[in-house]
C-alpha cells in the first residue's frame, strides 16, 4: 500500500508546480526587465553617475538640484501638463465617437474598424515621418487643404505656439486601442434597453446620454487613466517630430529625462527626474480612482443600493 500511495502524492505535488512552470518565463522576465531596473534606477538616483567615470554617492543631492537649480525642470513639467490637458480629452472624445460609428449596423463597417485601428499598430518612427509630411509648411497636405478654402495654414512645426498643438493632433491619431475598448463595452449593452427607451419616446441623443454614457463610465475611467499616463510619458513622437523645439516649446518632461541620461550623461540625475514623474503619475492615478466613486456607474452596485432603498421604504 505504501508503494502505491507515495507516487500518487508525488504526482499531486508535481501538479501544484505545473502552473508555476508555465508562468515562470513571465516571472523571470518581469523580475529582470521591469522590477530589477526599477529598483536599480532608485539606487542610481542617489548617485552622481556619469557614464565615463565611477559613481559618487550624493544622497538627495540630485533631488535638491532638480528643485532648486534647474529651471528647465519646471518648464518641462508645465509643457507636459499643458499637452495632457489637450490630449486626454481629445483622445477620449475621438475614440468614443469612432467607437459609436463602428457600432452602427451599416455595410462595410468591418473595413472601417480595420482602418480606424490601423494607426494604433504603426510604429512611432513611421507616425512621426507621416505627420512631419502632413505638417510641412510648404508642401504639407494639411496646409494644402486649408488653402483650398482660402486659408493660409500656420507654420505647424516652426511656430512655438502651434508646435504643441501639432504634437497633440499627431498623438491623438493613434486612438485605435481606446476605440476598440469603447466598442467592446458599447456592444455589450443589451438592445432591450434601447428598445424600451425608444418606445418611451427617447431619441438617439437622449439614449446616448441616459443609457450608453452611464454604462460605459467604467471604460471611460480605464481609458482616462491609461491616456493620462501615456500623456505624461510622451517621448517618441516629440523626440522625432520636433526634438523639443522650436525654442523648447515642446520640450516635454520625457525628453528632459532622456536628454539628461543619454545626451548629458547624467544617469543619476535622470533617474531622480524619472522617479519624480513616477510619484506624480501615482498621485494623479490615486486622485482619479478617488473621484471615480462620484461618476463611475457599476450596474451591480446600483442594483444593491436600489434594493436597500426599497427595503427602507
Amino acid at each position: 500500500m505504501e508503494q502505491t500511495i507515495k507516487p500518487h502524492k508525488r504526482g499531486k505535488k508535481m501538479q501544484k508546480w505545473i502552473p508555476y512552470m508555465f508562468i515562470s518565463p513571465w516571472i523571470v522576465g518581469i523580475l529582470l526587465f521591469t522590477i530589477g531596473p526599477l529598483f536599480f534606477s532608485l539606487v542610481m538616483s542617489f548617485f552622481d553617475w556619469p557614464v565615463t567615470s565611477a559613481p559618487t554617492f550624493v544622497g538627495f543631492g540630485n533631488y535638491i538640484k532638480m528643485f532648486t537649480e534647474d529651471p528647465q525642470f519646471y518648464k518641462s513639467i508645465v509643457i507636459t501638463f499643458k499637452f495632457a490637458l489637450f490630449y486626454v480629452p481629445l483622445s477620449l472624445v475621438t475614440s468614443l465617437i469612432l467607437a459609436m460609428l463602428i457600432s452602427l449596423p451599416i455595410k462595410g463597417v468591418k473595413f472601417f474598424r480595420a482602418i480606424f485601428y490601423l494607426p494604433a499598430v504603426v510604429s512611432g518612427v513611421a507616425v512621426s515621418i507621416i505627420w512631419g509630411w502632413i505638417f510641412n509648411t510648404k508642401y504639407g497636405i494639411l496646409n494644402y487643404g486649408l488653402s483650398l478654402f482660402g486659408i493660409d495654414g500656420p507654420k505647424w512645426l516652426v511656430d512655438p505656439k502651434m508646435a504643441i498643438i501639432a504634437v497633440v493632433l499627431a498623438s491623438a491619431w493613434g486612438v485605435g486601442t481606446m476605440m476598440l475598448i469603447f466598442y467592446t463595452n458599447i456592444k455589450s449593452i443589451t438592445p432591450d434597453m434601447y428598445e424600451s427607451a425608444s418606445i418611451d419616446g427617447a431619441g438617439p441623443l437622449r439614449q446616448f446620454i441616459s443609457i450608453t454614457l452611464p454604462l460605459i463610465t467604467p471604460t471611460i475611467f480605464f481609458n482616462l487613466i491609461t491616456s493620462t499616463i501615456a500623456a505624461l510619458q510622451q517621448l517618441t513622437l516629440v523626440l522625432l517630430l520636433t526634438a523639443g523645439g522650436p525654442l523648447k516649446s515642446t520640450y516635454f518632461y520625457g525628453l528632459f529625462v532622456y536628454n539628461n541620461a543619454f545626451k548629458h550623461h547624467k544617469l543619476g540625475y535622470a533617474s531622480a527626474n524619472a522617479w519624480f514623474m513616477f510619484i506624480i503619475i501615482l498621485l494623479l492615478t490615486a486622485l482619479i480612482f478617488k473621484s471615480s466613486n462620484t461618476w463611475v456607474y457599476y450596474e451591480d452596485e446600483v442594483g444593491k443600493k436600489g434594493k436597500k432603498g426599497g427595503k427602507k421604504k
